[in-house]
């Protein structure tokens, strides 16, 4: 179904910052829908924190509009704005309990007592925090004062809550739960929200769409499916996980790279001659016979194993081409696969491919003339 601005949220349009001769934003493009999760994905530098904070109205564009619900917001102070924000820090009054953290803001805008205490008990209840809400801050763990955090923010109903990297301070374990947490409670209440990091896995689990930043430029937004297995340029492919990449040009609708050739036969293809980039994650790439597979199989290159490293959920395995030139190529593989078909360094295989991913050179933008093919 094609959006409406009934469904958008969020709108950035055209926007570009520089502080000083540096561009940190070029062009800037995206929307968000009504109780859609975005997430900025980028390395630092990249841009995303500066996009937030434009949002915010924390920072002013040099150039473009943000649209909140129909509404250019734009020139607005950040007070005007309605919209929460939740930053790392969590940034909690430590002499105040869960209670009164909550009701801060409610009670600064003249609130009654009795609406700020029937609002504090709805939100205490919708971020599960019943049993700690006469705690301060310094009695509660980092995922409990994320709970309290967001229920502030979401005492002043604003229209869009923006997320500063609110894991960064915990450990791994925790912010794997309570991600997944913040998640189910977002699409609960239906509040549009934009999330920045630079953790690739906390981006996928946690957006229903991902946009990939990098130097201050959007390369691609979609969903996590579709910008991890159709990446647009080299830098996506290279940057939301691990990928092996090889030189190679189009002839006759094959990739050739050497004594590889691949069929990538379809209706919208790159012109013969055309330095390209093959693109095939871990995953994609198998180490046994093509009979044992029900998927499409294409033979890649002989090789040697060089190393086998055990990552606890697969196996990882480094195995050189018989390709002059090349690096080795990185293969997972699942426990299944392994206990069948164990191997050691130094044993000869047959790499083949199932799925891969074809990019013109250099990581271009693909235009009309440069299209992205997968197969």
């Amino acid at each position: 179904m094609a959006e409406t601005s009934q469904n958008i949220a969020v709108s950035i349009r055209g926007v570009s910052k520089s502080f000083g001769a540096t561009t940190v934003l070029h062009d800037i493009n995206f929307d968000v829908k009504e109780g859609e999760i975005v997430v900025l994905l980028g390395a630092s530098g990249s841009g995303k924190t500066t996009i937030l904070r434009i949002i915010s109205g924390l920072e002013m564009p040099d150039t473009g509009s943000i649209i909140l619900h129909g509404k250019d917001v734009t020139t607005l102070p950040a007070r005007q704005r309605g919209t929460g924000v939740i930053f790392q820090s969590y940034a909690l009054f430590p002499k105040m309990t869960v209670t009164r953290n909550i009701g801060y803001g409610l009670r600064l805008r003249s609130r009654s007592r009795k609406s700020v205490a029937a609002k504090v008990e709805e939100l205490i209840k919708l971020v599960h925090l019943e049993e700690h809400r006469d705690k301060y801050p310094s009695q509660l763990s980092g995922g409990q004062q994320q709970r309290v955090a967001i229920a502030r923010a979401l005492a002043y109903e604003p229209e869009v809550l923006l997320f500063d990297e609110p894991f960064g301070a915990l450990d791994a374990q925790i912010r794997t739960r309570l991600r997944r947490e913040i998640r189910t409670l977002l699409k609960s209440i239906k509040v549009p929200s934009i999330f920045i990091t630079h953790d690739q896995e906390e981006a996928l689990e946690l957006g229903d769409r991902v946009a990939i930043l990098n130097h201050g430029c959007l390369e691609q937004i979609g969903t996590p499916y579709e910008v991890y297995t159709h990446p647009d340029t080299q830098h996506v492919a290279t940057f939301l996980g691990a990928a092996n990449l090889l030189d190679g040009v189009i002839h006759e609708r094959c990739f050739v790279s050497g004594d590889i050739k691949l069929d990538i036969s379809e209706a919208h293809q790159f012109p013969d001659g055309q330095p390209v980039k093959l693109v095939v994650r871990p995953e994609d790439v198998f180490l046994r016979r093509p009979e044992n597979l029900t998927q499409r199989y294409q033979k890649l290159a002989d090789g040697v194993v060089q190393e086998v490293n055990f990552i606890g959920a697969f196996e990882r395995v480094g195995v050189r081409l018989d390709l002059p030139g090349h690096g080795p190529v990185i293969v997972t593989r699942p426990k299944t696969e392994t206990a069948a078909f164990p191997l050691e360094p130094g044993q000869r295989v047959t790499a083949g491919v199932v799925r891969f991913r074809i990019l013109p050179d250099a990581g271009e933008r693909p235009n009309n003339s440069n299209p992205v093919v997968s197969a």
